[in-house]
């Protein structure tokens, strides 16, 4: 008992020590950036998250502008922010792949406040079989777009009169956390933002601009619905052991996260777990949650094996079985004539699948 009793003071001492340690790094302090009177500045905005996004702002009292490619959803979204808010909202038909467009967007709008990066496109595709275009469509949209819109908007917000503190928000994707099948190019434009976001924050930081990094899971929108039809289908069994949620969900987690001046903003539980899995070197404000990443360290990345032992296992199986099918096509087109050869050939393909996960895992 005595024993017991010293090791939980020692862990008791580490643990303050650990958590004053945290606090001198950190110097928490009451951050709140206000969105009322402001002017919020939302891309993709007339649809998904980015028109959630839009509704709340507005019915929170911001000064509302919204940016898209198509002229007559962005119509449709102002008429819809009018009617459940009351308040207009400027509206910007640009392709954020075009600086100069998204320059003269960001100049007609005026000084922003509040800059929400939310445009996004998605192609899932093997990497074999993805389109060269394809790529670079989604790393001009997701990652370029947001280089194109934060130069821009940039100048002005240093620029801004106002003490209160401004915000420039990625919308990532737990898919710019970790790797997933079908996911190449996508994951790709989206890990980009990260390394962006955290750079960025070192050189705005002394203009009282904060960063946020959000990563939206699975969200249940109409271009969401599209996507889910052309994935792999190994990609949709891999995604199927994380649920989708409501944009509405989303724009909240987003908003909250922005006022709050976090810099990461995960969107439900899973996202947590992978925020705490992924912390690394990305900066922290709050000290509790630093107390979880330094904690939960270890448990995180017990758990992030486990799903990876998963998934790899779901891969193996599904290739496996589509061998097998393949063989028994072959064996039926043959009637049968080759069946101790096929019997052959399918074991040594097994045989080789299972020594390259063993490899890859």
């Amino acid at each position: 008992m005595a024993d017991l009793s010293l090791a939980q003071v020692f862990f008791v001492v580490i643990f303050i020590v650990i958590f004053l340690l945290l606090a001198l790094i950190l110097k928490p302090q009451s951050i709140k950036i206000p969105i009322r009177n402001r002017h919020v500045f939302i891309t993709g905005g007339s649809s998904g998250i980015g028109l959630a996004l839009a509704h709340l702002a507005a019915s929170e009292g911001a000064r509302v502008s919204i940016l898209a490619r198509n002229v007559d959803r962005l119509q449709e979204a102002r008429d819809s922010i009018r009617l459940s808010t009351g308040n207009d909202v400027a509206v910007f038909p640009a392709d954020v792949r075009d600086p100069d467009a998204v320059l003269r967007a960001i100049e007609e709008a005026g000084p922003v406040d509040v800059l929400i990066c939310n445009q996004g496109v998605f192609v899932p595709r093997e990497l074999e079989k993805q389109e060269l275009e394809e790529v670079k469509f989604m790393i001009d949209v997701n990652l370029m777009g947001t280089f194109h819109l934060i130069k821009a908007a940039l100048p002005g917000m240093k620029n801004r009169k106002s003490r209160e503190p401004a915000s420039i928000a990625i919308i990532s994707s737990q898919a710019g956390q970790v790797g997933i099948y079908g996911y190449t190019a996508y994951s790709a434009s989206k890990f980009g933002l990260r390394g962006l976001a955290e750079a960025l924050q070192q050189e705005v930081i002394a203009h009282n601009i904060l960063v946020s990094l959000i990563f939206p899971p699975d969200t249940d929108t109409p271009g969401f619905e599209q996507e889910t039809k052309m994935r792999p289908q190994l990609t949709g069994i891999i995604a199927a052991s994380s649920g989708t949620v409501k944009a509405d969900e989303v724009a909240k987690k987003t908003l909250n996260g922005i006022k709050s001046g976090s810099f990461i903003v995960p969107c439900n539980f899973d996202g947590l777990l992978l925020a705490i899995a992924t912390a690394g070197l990305s900066p922290q404000r709050s000290v509790l949650m630093a107390l979880c990443e330094v904690f939960a360290a270890g448990p995180t990345r017990f758990i992030g094996l486990c799903i990876q032992w998963g998934w790899y296992r779901s891969i193996k199986r599904w290739y496996a079985q589509n061998n097998y099918n393949l063989t028994c096509r072959c064996s039926s087109i043959l009637h049968g004539t080759h069946n101790q050869l096929n019997y052959l050939l399918y074991n040594c393909a097994n045989l080789l699948l299972s020594s390259h996960f063993c490899c890859v895992h």
